[in-house]
């Protein structure tokens, strides 16, 4: 019988922007990876999370996102057209 454990994976769901997406749980992502996997250019776009009563946490692009089950977050253009 081996001592070695074996290291087990939990998924689990987020929302971005309202959208729903099933990541893997932990410090793993990046801020930059998130966004992309919403489909959206890191580089015009900042991710934030809500944290509650009008709160959000922004991250850098190269930021760790420690990612927990039913977190949610927002894209923040970071610049618009003006008309």
């Amino acid at each position: 019988m081996s001592d070695h454990v074996q290291e087990r994976h939990h998924d689990v769901s987020i929302t971005i922007d309202g959208r729903q997406f099933e990541v893997e749980q932990g410090r793993h992502e990046t801020a930059a990876n998130l966004l992309r996997l919403a489909g959206l250019d890191p580089r015009g776009y900042d991710l934030a999370e809500v944290l509650g009563h009008g709160d959000v946490r922004t991250f850098r692009d190269d930021q760790v996102v420690d990612v927990r089950q039913d977190e949610k977050f927002v894209s923040i253009r970071q610049t618009a057209p003006v008309a």
